[in-house]
């Protein structure tokens, strides 16, 4: 038989049910904050090789920077060229109006981050003591700025807002800032490189030396990423892996370069065809879910973004896969939807149970009620049968009274009718001439006489009611001091009969066994 829990093990059931699923939100919260990153990080990567823009880059960089830190609010200043100054080159939202503002080293936040060369968050711009005194600034609260650093030279600052008093940057936040920046800064150098490649001929060596620096740049970027990267060329041979490639699926890129590499399960060809497909006309792939093989056999569930890259002609020689494995994600959100999937079951079970027990409940409340209306009927039924009770037990009391009265009347009566009408008379015949069986069979009738208005035999036949009549008679007799041959005469039985009879008298006054007289203890009952 199975054995159901009880209500308080369901509610710790569901409250552990609700803890493991806050925690696995919370864990796909960070997950989706991580994939926020790589992907800034991967559209940025693209405009190393597409954006040449030195403007556009920048409104992308500051783009990326506030889909990261949550906020509509940023800038970016960059050093003027004669590097007095902090100039603000792009403004988003709150700072849209603030574009070509210029700040001095040490000067508001800007200044503050030139100068000390390190992130800084002023949790209340509003009543900072180092503010601006520019009045337009005063609805900004908590502020955020990132310098844009490289060989120890602050190059410009990113710079985030929040209008929202409520609102707050977070350590993570201004992690995840920081290596953007590096990433942002090599973007803005090598644009500047092409610009300056555009601008400057007669420097062309000394560009194509920074540029080779700032692929360097990248491709250290590229190894140092946790997400798997691989390029591939038109015609899907891997040119290049990164080392977290080589770890998640278990493949040395001495085996995987120059080849086509065979980690698409068949089921998700078709899927992936159809990407492919898309890529080529020109469309980006931005976190395409599916599946890869690892060396080993695993399928691991994975994310994928993809695009083309272009050579100098402008036509595309390749593209690049940044890949996430996403498996751990997965199984969280499966285990969540059968959490989900069990914990409605149950909830479900016991709504069945509670809707059963509540009938239940509602045919014992109106049975109750039916109850305590008959009891109240019988309660008042009884009321009255008690006052009638009363009344009769008032009138027994009354005839008991009377009752006893009349006993003790009649006792008079009896008493004063022996004394006066009978006990003068044997008083006469015991005076005249009798023979001596005559006198004694007298004197026992006066004796017995007595008896009857004494409460001795009352007393005796009451107290010790397993007594014969004839046992009760020999008793008197023995009270009275006859013998055993005198009461044998008297009652006209022989001797050995008293004697039987006495014993059976000793042995139901239980004198058996003792030294007590018999004649004695008689006496006492009339006491």
């Amino acid at each position: 038989m199975t054995v159901q829990p009880s209500i308080e093990a369901l509610g710790r059931e569901v409250e552990a049910l609700k803890l493991q699923s806050e925690r696995l939100q919370a864990a796909e919260r960070a997950v989706q904050r991580h994939n926020e990153y790589l992907t800034a990080l991967h559209e940025t990567a693209m405009g190393l090789i597409d954006k040449l823009d030195t403007q556009e880059l920048l409104q992308t960089i500051l783009e990326r920077a506030m889909v990261l830190a949550g906020t509509r609010h940023g800038y970016i200043y960059l050093r003027t060229p004669d590097d007095r100054y902090l100039e603000m080159q792009v403004g988003v939202g709150f700072f849209s109006d603030q574009i070509n503002r210029r700040v001095a080293m040490g000067q508001g936040l800007g200044g503050k981050v030139w100068e000390s060369g390190a992130p800084l968050v002023v949790e209340d711009y509003q009543h900072w003591h180092e503010r601006l005194p520019d009045a337009t600034l005063d609805r900004l609260h908590c502020a955020l700025g990132i310098p844009l650093k490289a060989d120890q030279q602050v190059h410009g600052v990113i710079g985030l807002g929040h209008v929202d008093p409520e609102r707050r940057f977070t350590v993570e936040d201004v992690q995840l800032l920081q290596r953007f920046a590096a990433l942002a800064l090599l973007a803005l150098e090598k644009g500047k490189l092409y610009k300056e490649v555009h601008h400057e001929l007669a420097e062309r060596r000394k560009a194509e030396a920074r540029i080779r620096e700032s692929e360097r740049r990248y491709r250290n970027f590229l190894e140092s990423s946790p997400d798997p990267i691989v390029v591939y060329n038109m015609n899907g041979v891997a040119t290049y892996v990164n080392p977290a490639f080589e770890q998640t699926f278990g493949m040395a890129r001495q085996e995987i370069l120059g080849r086509n590499i065979d980690f698409v399960p068949p089921e998700a060809w078709p899927e992936t065809r159809a990407a492919i497909k898309a890529m080529l006309d020109g469309q980006k792939i931005n976190l395409f879910e599916t599946q890869r093989l690892t060396r080993d056999g695993r399928t691991l569930d994975v994310q994928l973004s993809s695009c083309l890259y272009m050579d100098e002609a402008g036509r595309p020689v390749g593209n690049i896969v940044t890949l996430r494995d996403i498996s751990d994600r997965k199984r969280a959100e499966r285990a969540l939807r059968s959490y989900q999937d069990r914990l409605e079951g149950l909830v479900q079970e016991r709504t069945t149970e509670l809707n059963a027990a509540n009938r239940q409940l509602a045919l014992e409340v109106e049975e109750r009620k039916r109850a305590e209306k008959t009891l109240r009927r019988r309660e008042v039924d009884l009321q009255a049968q008690s006052e009638h009770l009363e009344e009769v037990n008032t009138a027994l009391r009354v005839l008991l009274k009377q009752r006893s009265e009349d006993k003790n009347e009649l006792q008079r009566i009896v008493l004063k009718n022996v004394q006066e009408l009978v006990l003068p008379y044997l008083g006469q015949i015991q005076k005249m001439n009798m023979k001596t069986r005559q006198k004694t069979l007298l004197g026992i009738l006066e004796t017995n006489l007595n008896h009857i208005v004494s409460p001795f035999i009352d007393r005796l036949s009451t107290r010790f009611a397993g007594l014969t009549p004839t046992e009760i008679r020999i008793a008197n007799l023995v009270k009275e001091g006859k013998t055993n041959k005198e009461i044998a005469e008297l009652m006209l039985i022989s001797k050995n009969t008293v004697l039987f009879h006495r014993h059976n008298i000793r042995k139901k006054l239980k004198l058996t066994g003792t030294s007590g007289n018999l004649r004695s203890h008689l006496l006492t009952l009339e006491e």
